[in-house]
């Protein structure tokens, strides 16, 4: 589903995000890629969004490499990855059920279908009861709910957590974590950035450890051992 092939990214001589980096991600996986804080995780994310082009290598969706789809083709592979960031990045002045709706809405769909999507995901994520909050009115943990809402509505192939849990406390981390299990285990391929190590070693699942841009383990049911 996801390969990375001897994959480098070099902004100067002296900084050197990625360096022949290879892996594969089958589909319905959930795979951790954990690292120090400048480690290479969030470049390597960058290059699967198609946000950064590598300096070296290739980078591929479902047999497409990423880096030659044209400009047209981009948003269509967009489109199968929903993204939740560490800063959830919600628009303020939309309620968590608009700020879902965004992304159907900008996709084309009829107002039927938006509200039906939306009402589904608000409710796997235990959203439903605060769908007309306006974000300011949300805890953090319930931010992070919407956010995830948001980038499943599409029904994308992957999810990409990038740090999710980052500025939560401890009861609301362990409530995302457990949700991404979920939408795991209802068929959707995970991969999730982080640093901490309580949830690599709670999820036990395949770790990608990155250390200065190189890919230095790759364990089944890893642990964090940086």
């Amino acid at each position: 589903m996801i390969y990375f092939d001897n994959v480098s990214k070099v902004y100067s001589p002296t900084s050197i995000a990625l360096e022949d980096v290879s892996f594969s991600i089958a589909p319905k996986e959930f795979v951790s890629i954990v690292g120090r804080s400048g480690a290479g995780k969030s470049t390597l994310l960058k290059l699967l969004l198609a946000e950064e082009s590598p300096s070296s290598g290739s980078v591929f969706f479902e047999s497409h490499n990423i880096h030659k789809l044209s400009r047209k083709e981009l948003p269509f592979l967009r489109r199968k990855m929903g993204v939740v960031f560490q800063d959830y990045r919600l628009l303020p002045h939309r309620t968590a059920y608009e700020n879902v709706a965004f992304a159907l809405e900008a996709a084309g769909k009829s107002e039927d279908d938006i509200a039906h999507d939306v009402q589904q995901v608000l409710e796997l994520v235990g959203l439903m009861d605060k769908a007309w909050h306006f974000p300011h009115e949300l805890s953090g943990g319930e931010k992070q709910r919407a956010a995830i809402a948001r980038a499943l509505v599409v029904a994308p192939e992957v999810v990409i957590a990038d740090e999710p849990t980052g500025n939560l406390d401890p009861m609301n981390t362990w409530e995302i974590v457990r949700l991404l299990e979920k939408i795991n285990d209802l068929g959707t391929t995970v991969i999730l950035a982080t640093h901490d190590k309580e949830i690599i070693n709670y999820l036990k699942r395949r770790v990608l450890t990155i250390e200065k841009g190189k890919l230095v383990r790759d364990e089944a049911e890893g642990r964090y051992v940086l």
